[in-house]
C-alpha cells in the first residue's frame, strides 16, 4: 500500500473511528473508550459508553472540578484524562497525566495511563517507553503488551506489532480485544481477508463488546458488503447508537475509492502468513 494511502487510512481508522485499533488496545476491552475506574470519582449517571456528547461534556466538567481540588490523586487524574481523550482533548489529557505521573512516579496504573495519553497525542516512542516502565517481567500485563502492539502499528512496524499481539494472546487466550487489534493491524496493511478472519474470531468470543463488532462491520464494509456491515453495526445497540455507528460507517466508506484501493492491495494467502 502506498505510504500516502496508509497514512490517510490509518488516521481515519485510529482518529475517527468509534472502535479504533488504538483505543480498543488501550482500553483493554473495557472500544469504547476507557471505562472509568472506581475510587474518589463523582458518580456518573450512566455508563460512559452510553453517553451522548452533552453528557460526556458534563461528566468531564465534573471530573475536572474534582481534579482541580486534588491534582495529585491518581484515580481522579486518570479518570479525568480518559474523559478528556473521549472528548478529543488529547493535548490536555496528556498535560493532566504528566502532572499525575510526576506526583505518583511508581504507580503502575498511572504510568500505563500516561503512556496511553502519550500515544493518543502522537508521542509514540515516549509512549512505548512509559508503558514499558509500567510493565513487570514477573507479572506481565497483557493489556500493556497489546497497547504496545497498537503503538507499533501506528509507527508502521506491523511485524513487531503482530508479535506483541501474539505475546498478549499467549497470556490471555482468545481475548477479543487482542484479536480485534490483530485484525485491525492487517487492515492497516490492506489485507482485508486476514483481518476479517481475526475480527470474526474476536466478535464470536462471549466477552466481545460492541466496539469489536464495529471493527468487524468496518472491515466487511471495506470489502464492499455494506448491507452485511450495516447489519453487524446495528447488533445489540439502541436505535440511536446504531444509527450513529451506521452513519460513521457510511462516512468512512464514502471516502474516494477507500475500500477499493485497500482491496486492490490485499496480499496473497502466502504473503499473509509471513508476519
Amino acid at each position: 500500500m502506498p505510504a500516502s494511502l496508509t497514512t490517510t487510512f490509518t488516521n481515519r481508522i485510529l482518529q475517527g473511528a468509534a472502535a479504533s485499533l488504538l483505543v480498543l488496545a488501550l482500553a483493554g476491552c473495557s472500544t469504547t473508550k476507557d471505562r472509568i475506574t472506581t475510587g474518589s470519582v463523582p458518580k456518573l449517571t450512566k455508563p460512559v459508553e452510553e453517553m451522548d456528547a452533552t453528557e460526556l461534556r458534563s461528566a468531564t466538567d465534573r471530573l475536572g472540578q474534582a481534579y482541580e481540588k486534588n491534582p495529585r490523586d491518581p484515580v481522579t487524574g486518570v479518570n479525568y484524562a480518559n474523559l478528556l481523550r473521549m472528548n478529543g482533548r488529547d493535548t490536555q489529557a496528556l498535560a493532566v497525566m504528566q502532572q499525575v505521573a510526576i506526583a505518583n512516579p511508581g504507580d503502575r496504573n498511572v504510568l500505563a495511563a500516561y503512556g496511553k495519553a502519550q500515544a493518543a497525542a502522537g508521542q509514540f516512542q515516549q509512549a512505548l517507553d512509559t508503558i514499558g516502565r509500567a510493565q513487570t517481567p514477573d507479572r506481565p500485563d497483557w493489556k500493556l503488551i497489546s497497547a504496545q502492539g497498537a503503538i507499533l502499528d501506528q509507527m508502521g512496524r506491523a511485524s513487531d506489532a503482530r508479535q506483541r499481539y501474539r505475546d498478549a494472546l499467549d497470556i490471555q487466550l482468545n481475548e477479543p480485544s487482542i484479536l480485534s487489534n490483530l485484525g485491525m493491524s492487517y487492515v492497516l496493511t490492506g489485507d482485508l481477508r486476514t483481518a476479517e478472519t481475526y475480527l470474526r474470531s474476536a466478535a464470536s468470543q462471549p466477552t466481545a463488546d460492541s466496539r469489536v463488532r464495529q471493527n468487524l462491520a468496518l472491515v466487511v464494509g471495506l470489502q464492499g458488503r455494506f448491507p452485511e456491515a450495516e447489519q453487524i453495526a446495528r447488533r445489540e445497540l439502541s436505535p440511536q447508537q446504531a444509527d450513529a455507528n451506521v452513519a460513521y460507517l457510511r462516512g468512512m466508506l464514502s471516502q474516494p475509492n477507500s475500500w477499493q484501493k485497500l482491496a486492490a492491495k490485499e496480499k496473497t494467502p502466502s504473503d499473509t502468513n509471513t508476519n
